[in-house]
């Protein structure tokens, strides 16, 4: 960090220089809005990692890759990993294949164990989660239909991450919430705290967010919308 300067007085020196006080200044707390496109091609096989929360996927098919608008991709789900908490998402469906080991899923308020080799799918609207509960880490292939809007999402949120915009769950801070979770709503909806609180909450924060210069999404974390698809 710099120094900068914060303020001036009249110290205890002959004649009255003036006495310089310093202060630091704080990395910017998101990135910077106006800063250069990412316009990098996404490509089958890249890798995309959450450093701070241990998430790891790679990227099997892209959604302009087939007339479905589908994503698939595998994740490596670490022992103890989960998702972010209980959601649905309102316009897509999300189906998960263990590929190796078992996990956990909450489809509609009932608790499974998915072993390998067996699918689960979650149809837009209905509430469910997933984690590894197990001794061993698990490998799942995931695929979402339509699936452009949250590959965005996801991107958006695991370069937060890379960036060090996040805390260290990997949660950014409320005042980006309440414009990405906000920009993703058609995407994912939590349960807790309820919807009602969500919008309330993130509608009074939303203003003073983009006054102190936060953007739900921004050109580096912006690959899947910016860059070329080839």
């Amino acid at each position: 960090m710099k120094n900068r300067i914060i303020g001036t007085g009249r110290g205890q020196f002959p004649g009255g220089r003036p006495h310089i006080r310093y202060g630091r200044i704080r990395r910017m707390s998101h990135p910077d809005p106006g800063g250069p496109s990412d316009l990098t091609p996404i490509k089958v096989g890249e890798v995309w990692e959450n450093p701070v929360a241990g998430e790891r996927l790679t990227i099997l098919e892209r959604p302009w890759d087939n007339p479905e608008g589908r994503l698939a991709f595998e994740m490596a789900a670490r022992v103890g990993a989960r998702v972010v908490g209980e959601h649905h998402h309102p316009a897509l469906v999300e189906q998960f294949t263990v590929l190796e080991g078992e996990l956990t899923v909450k489809r509609n308020g009932q608790t499974s164990i998915l072993p390998q080799g067996e699918t689960a799918v979650a149809e837009a609207g209905v509430w469910h989660d997933w984690w590894n509960a197990s001794p061993r880490d698990v490998r799942v292939r995931v695929e979402i239909t339509p699936g452009l809007r949250f590959a965005q999402m996801i991107e958006t949120f695991f370069g937060l991450a890379r960036l060090g915009h996040t805390d260290r769950k990997g949660m950014p801070s409320m005042l980006q919430l309440s414009l990405t979770a906000s920009e993703f709503s058609d995407v994912v909806v939590f349960r807790s705290p309820p919807p009602v609180v969500q919008r309330a909450v993130f509608g009074s924060l939303g203003p003073i967010a983009r006054m102190l210069g936060y953007r739900a999404t921004y050109p580096q974390l912006s690959r899947n919308v910016l860059a070329p698809r080839i």
